[in-house]
């Protein structure tokens, strides 16, 4: 397994994205799915991390959007080929380390109740629910949650 930064405009994480974003859909009404875009993904203050096999598939990413006030999580998934490794633990790993080394003492992030398993991910590293933050509007499709840098 291998895990790092790349750019997500590759066909393969595009196609990753596409999954996630047709599992989001399938759960919530689209006025209350706040992915980022591809686009919005590939920009200096976000930073994307890509989770590969040995043959070099892409099975999983995730991203954290750097403000000044905090890191915000966004786009954690991982394919059901690659679930049962730790491969998401390894993703929040990378990216809540590197947005800490840049001076990021929060982080923040937005999910869904109808999604056990990011819940369960999320309450397992340490985060705590909260009400909405930044731009949100307090959605009841909406589970927000915070930590502070370690």
């Amino acid at each position: 397994m291998n895990i790092s930064f790349e750019t997500p405009n590759q066909p393969d994480v595009v196609s990753l994205i596409a999954e996630l974003d047709a599992y989001l859909y399938s759960l919530y009404p689209a006025d209350s799915v706040y992915a980022l875009d591809i686009a919005s993904l590939d920009r200096p203050d976000v930073l994307f991390a890509v989770a590969r096999d040995g043959a070099g598939a892409a099975l999983g990413c995730g991203a954290i959007m750097l403000t000044p006030e905090y890191g915000e999580i966004k786009r954690i998934y991982v394919r059901p080929a690659g679930r049962g490794q730790g491969l998401s633990h390894k993703l929040m790993d990378l990216l809540e380390g590197e947005a800490a080394k840049r001076g990021c003492t929060q982080f923040m992030l937005e999910t869904g109740p109808d999604n056990p398993e990011a819940l369960a991910l999320y309450v397992k590293r340490g985060y705590t629910v909260r009400g909405p933050y930044g731009d949100y509007p307090d959605d009841p499709h909406s589970v927000f949650m915070e930590k502070a840098a370690q």
